[in-house]
């Protein structure tokens, strides 16, 4: 076990540079998570760790290995260090540094010849996106591909607006035009969320293979999307604006699939 007191210590100064930086997560292939949960789920999710970093004021030595199975390099840190890395407010005294997966869209595998997919094409907001995923999970839908990303899956708004549903759903990131051609190889069918040209979506019969398209806020769906679905869909605004927040948007269509997949 290492012991580290000094906030000036190169490693921990490393530790910073990547909860803040994505090219130094990708240079790396490391990336910092922080909470019981978070890693819990990391574990559940079958990803490798590089360290643990803990306050033993916090957290003991029992409740770590009642974490984790294999042997892992442990370095305890004084309170001040603990303070400095900690991303949130939370006081559970712990930190692991994991090592990064590739988002392949060759990875994604289906348990059954229905599956659903939810695809966010260039989504920025991290805490938009941490939604989605939680979304996903709540709804056990089998993938999430992100088109054109914008933003870091490891990013740690992410990770904790997602509550560490990023490590446990199945996800992929490519272009559109991978993903769509992904799509049209495996019959599934493309429902994509405009207003343009657009059916209500709960008209709609999601009985086969079905992914669920939104965009981004500010610009919705890009043509390519809107000229390869199978329809385009909407959700009927009743009030004074057209839109709303795309987290919410995907979970009103997705719960709809997943309400008439049950009874088909």
């Amino acid at each position: 076990m290492i012991a580290i007191s000094s906030t000036q210590n190169p490693y921990i100064k490393n530790i910073l540079k990547l909860q803040e930086k994505s090219r130094e997560r990708k240079k790396q292939g490391l990336f910092i998570i922080e909470g019981k949960r978070e890693i819990s789920l990391a574990i559940k999710g079958k990803y490798k760790f590089e360290a643990i970093l803990y306050n033993k004021d916090l957290i003991t030595e029992n409740e770590i290995s009642h974490l984790f199975d294999e042997n892992i390099k442990r370095v305890e840190i004084s309170k001040e260090v603990y303070q400095k890395i900690a991303y949130r407010d939370s006081t559970e005294g712990i930190v692991a540094v994991a090592k990064t997966k590739t988002f392949s869209i060759e990875d994604i595998h289906f348990k059954n010849n229905k599956p659903v997919i939810l695809i966010a094409e260039a989504p920025e907001k991290p805490g938009n996106i941490g939604a989605m995923l939680r979304t996903a999970d709540a709804a056990n839908i089998d993938a999430v591909f992100i088109a054109e990303p914008k933003t870091d899956l490891y990013n740690s708004n992410i990770i904790r607006s997602s509550i560490g549903c990023v490590f446990t759903n199945q996800i992929a990131t490519g272009t559109s035009k991978e993903i769509i051609s992904y799509l049209k190889k495996n019959k599934i069918k493309i429902y994509s969320t405009t207003l343009q040209n657009s059916n209500e979506y709960h008209r709609e019969v999601y009985k086969d293979a079905t992914a669920i398209v939104v965009g981004a806020e500010a610009k919705g769906l890009t043509e390519i999307w809107r000229e390869n679905s199978t329809r385009n869909i909407n959700i009927p605004m009743l009030g004074q604006i057209d839109s709303m927040n795309v987290s919410v948007a995907a979970a009103i269509v997705i719960f709809e699939v997943k309400r008439q997949q049950k009874f088909i």
